[in-house]
């Protein structure tokens, strides 16, 4: 299971980086389109999907790789026993909020979708097709939370912290 799960993020990962490629090539499209006097409508909306869905997808391989921001500096200081009680704490709320995002944000793909909902810009596209990279991101974030306090309580860690990484925070 935890394979699958671990695949799942790299997956997620993967069309994220797909997005941010997409969201390079149509911001390049858009400088040569301008250069030769050529108008193609929609094309800064189409950057602006790619650019949410990669920051969406890659939230959940994100946290694996502890590259959130985070605050380590009262939790190194603390003692032993509160400091695990904070991270249980910490890894609760976080579940509930990235729960929340990804019933909100499923919701609101099967809402655009329902209500034929479309943008409002020159594109045209339909709303709900950008919305499912969000929508799985944040599915994902919320797994990655869920998978994260299992570990805990199998006195495990989920997040991996690297020494450059406690350096810079």
């Amino acid at each position: 299971m935890l394979q699958l799960v671990s695949r799942f993020y790299q997956g997620l990962l993967f069309l994220s980086c797909v997005s941010m490629v997409a969201a390079f090539g149509t911001v390049l499209l858009g400088v040569v389109a301008r250069e030769v006097q050529w108008d193609i409508p929609g094309l800064d909306a189409y950057a602006g999907y790619a650019i949410a869905c990669a920051l969406f997808l890659a939230l959940p391989a994100t946290l694996r790789h502890g590259e959130h921001i985070r605050v380590t500096l009262l939790l190194d200081r603390l003692p032993a026993g509160v400091r695990g009680a904070l991270e249980w704490i910490c890894l609760a709320i976080g579940l509930g909020i990235a729960l929340a995002m990804a019933w909100y944000a499923s919701r609101l793909v099967w809402v655009s979708w329902a209500t034929h909902d479309i943008s409002p810009g020159a594109d045209a596209t339909p709303l709900w097709i950008p919305q499912i990279g969000m929508a799985l991101g944040c599915a994902g974030f919320a797994l990655s939370f869920a998978q994260a306090l299992v570990m805990r309580w199998q006195g495990r860690h989920f997040i991996a912290v690297s020494a450059d990484a406690a350096r810079t925070e």
